[in-house]
């Protein structure tokens, strides 16, 4: 089927001011943008939206929606599509479910659920399963990660363990204790105060593939503190990490900028995806 309707979905936490802003800014750019959307669970947020290539590479960025665990619709992403898809790459927006519905761990396992299906499935959208390149935004980017640097989902899943080619987090989140300077305790982490450092992906670095780290000049302050620590972290346990931070680019806009041709971002995933291809 195509993309769902957004009055489709169950309800949802009420959107804060800026997720208001996101949410109509989001849909107002990905307007007429076609994909198919696939269930890899029974709730309707347990979907994927596959974007496919006129001319694929192979190459394929599964991408994460933000919106604070709590908010956020796969749909939100089909704007990253066209230059993505002009480029050959396969583009898959991935769902998942949301607090307070579900907390930790449910949406890394949907996000593994997720992957699991695009292994499975793409090469018949004109993907290659053994180029998959994982991503997300904010709350997004955390979840990409921490299945990066994971080394015991893969095989539940029933995925290789090197299924994911390279990261791309964008604005991610990557520290959740007190050490990540976060203004407040999300509320996906449930009550378990272990949770905490058990949702870090700072702390739980076991696999170390490529990453490309994304923010925006203008960011929220703690974000771009966790992104400098996380690649640090990363370049000592040997993964092989770029940077690129988005001038002009506040927490918002470091999003649009992934659907904007004239933006840096969309040039460097080429480039680096492509030298990961050689």
């Amino acid at each position: 089927m195509g993309l769902r309707d957004i009055d489709n979905y169950p309800p949802q936490e009420p959107f804060s001011e800026i997720g208001v802003r996101y949410h109509i800014r989001t849909l107002e750019l990905g307007a007429g943008v076609c994909g198919e959307s696939f269930a890899y669970g029974d709730d309707p947020y347990q979907e994927v939206a596959v974007f496919s290539a006129p001319k694929p590479t192979g190459d394929v960025i599964a991408f994460m929606h933000g919106g604070g665990w709590t908010n956020g619709y796969k749909e939100w992403l089909a704007f990253m599509a066209p230059p993505l898809t002009a480029a050959g790459i396969t583009f898959v927006s991935m769902g998942y479910r949301l607090a307070p519905a579900v907390i930790w761990p449910a949406g890394v396992e949907d996000a593994a659920a997720g992957i699991k299906w695009v292994h499975a499935n793409i090469a018949a959208h004109g993907g290659d399963r053994e180029r998959i390149f994982v991503g997300g935004h904010s709350a997004g980017g955390h979840q990409a990660t921490w299945l990066a640097v994971r080394d015991d989902w893969q095989q539940a899943a029933g995925v290789p363990e090197d299924v994911i080619r390279g990261v791309l987090p964008v604005s991610g989140v990557y520290d959740f204790t007190e050490a990540g300077g976060m203004p407040a305790r999300p509320r996906f982490l449930g009550d378990k105060v272990a949770n905490d450092r058990d949702a870090s992906p700072i702390h739980n670095i076991a696999n170390t593939p490529p990453f490309l780290m994304t923010w925006g000049d203008a960011d929220f302050p703690h974000l771009i503190t966790q992104a400098g620590a996380m690649a640090d972290a990363l370049r000592a346990a040997g993964a092989a990490v770029e940077t690129c931070c988005l001038y002009n680019c506040d927490h918002l806009g470091a999003s649009y900028a992934c659907g904007d041709v004239a933006a840096p971002w969309l040039s460097n995933v080429k480039e680096w995806v492509e030298k990961i291809r050689d």
